[in-house]
């Protein structure tokens, strides 16, 4: 029976936390709560090697009692044959019999007691170890659990993007590169506008101080010929 509880206390030691994950567990509280289970298995466990130990102490105890009554007869039968009382030292080594007879029932029984106590306090000292050893990794693997839950929701997020959004991304980029190329080039034309529009006026200008060149001087001509005409 004792092998079989034990048994049933490792199969908790040994649950599948994988298999509670693909249940959408939550898997701080799923941890905190096979320590629980740890901490009550152990605590279970302690409490059966007590039972057993004082099992065994009470076999030890009826062992070493009969072994001490029968001892006790053998010296009783042997002082009535040294007082020529045979009969009383017959009842005496019957008597004795008996309880040696009980002596060697219990031997095997004590020695069996024995065996499962130190089993038990074994299994007992690896539940505690095992136990104490999950408390200690309980912080790390609740840390590598939020981390691992952190990528997940950074991979979900990307994902979630998918192909198009990268690809409308790039058409808006390139659409924004081609808007500007046609302003460079509406600038260049406008540009080139202004500088031919330019170099027109200022030709227009030319011509036109040309032309004032020569009314001037053709009504200085004409001043200067008629002066003289007058002088003559």
């Amino acid at each position: 029976m004792a092998k079989g509880m034990f048994a049933r206390m490792t199969d908790i030691l040994r649950s599948n936390l994988n298999e509670a994950l693909d249940r959408a567990e939550d898997p701080e509280k799923l941890i905190r709560q096979m320590i629980r289970e740890m901490e009550e298995a152990v605590n279970k466990a302690t409490a059966s090697v007590g039972t057993a130990v004082a099992n065994q102490k009470r076999l030890e105890r009826q062992h070493d009692e009969r072994a001490n009554q029968a001892q006790d007869w053998q010296r009783k039968a042997e002082r009535a044959v040294e007082a020529d009382e045979d009969e009383l030292a017959r009842r005496a080594l019957e008597r004795k019999t008996v309880l040696q007879r009980t002596v060697e029932e219990l031997a095997p029984a004590v020695e069996e007691s024995r065996k499962t106590a130190q089993q038990l306090r074994e299994q007992l000292r690896e539940l505690k170890g095992k136990l104490e050893e999950a408390r200690t990794r309980q912080g790390t693997l609740m840390a590598r659990h939020r981390a691992a839950e952190a990528r997940k929701k950074l991979a979900k997020s990307l994902h979630g993007l998918g192909d198009d959004a990268f690809s409308s991304f790039e058409r808006f980029e390139q659409r924004v590169e081609e808007s500007e190329a046609v302003a460079e080039a509406h600038a260049e034309v406008a540009s080139d506008i202004d500088d031919v529009e330019r170099r027109v006026r200022d030709l227009d200008r030319g011509a036109s101080v040309e032309e004032e060149l020569r009314a001037l001087k053709d009504r200085l001509l004409s001043e200067r010929a008629a002066s003289q005409s007058t002088g003559a």
